[in-house]
């Protein structure tokens, strides 16, 4: 038997309610006893008493070996952590008089980002006396997501805010795909 202080759950002498309702180690339901005898059953056990939920009235509290138990929840957050997909949001920046090579360049990084499961961010930005002309830049923008319709779909319409022009684009998950 084991006396670890956590936050998470009070084990064995660190939990002081007078009464609490015990489930035993193969899970079924004692019922509502007196502290001193849920920690003499789990004494006789060889096991630990850890409060599940303090939050109940009386609080619950569970005959089990707390360091099996500790291990397995371990386990399953790490499991978790590596099914979670980060994702980021990758940046293009444009103009509105750029050449073709270089439009063709970067549609290969945002086609390669939108693949690898990023999102991207493509701006557009105007200088000078360019804002004139923010109606050829919106055609570069629309010509650049409608060549990344393929790998991925455009979150809202671009917006022109102040100098700029943004378009946000989401991958195409593999369902949307088929």
């Amino acid at each position: 038997m084991s006396v670890i202080s956590t936050k998470e759950h009070l084990i064995n002498e660190e939990i002081r309610t007078p009464e609490v309702r015990l489930v035993g180690p193969d899970g079924e339901q004692i019922g509502i006893v007196k502290i001193a005898q849920a920690q003499q059953l789990s004494i006789e056990k060889g096991l630990d008493l850890v409060m599940i939920a303090p939050q109940a009235t009386p609080p619950v509290c569970r005959i089990m070996d707390y360091g099996k138990f500790r291990f397995e929840q371990d386990k399953r957050q790490k499991e978790a952590k590596k099914k979670q997909q980060v994702i980021e949001i990758k940046e293009i920046q444009l103009t509105y008089n750029i050449g073709e090579h270089d439009f063709q360049t970067k549609l290969g990084h945002a086609k390669r980002f939108l693949q690898s499961g990023n999102k991207v961010r493509v701006v557009l930005k105007f200088k000078g006396r360019q804002m004139a002309h923010t109606d050829v830049g919106q055609q570069v923008i629309d010509r650049f997501e409608a060549e990344c319709s393929d790998v991925g779909t455009a979150d809202k319409k671009s917006v022109l805010e102040g100098r700029t022009i943004t378009l946000f684009l989401s991958p195409i998950s593999n369902t949307q795909k088929k």
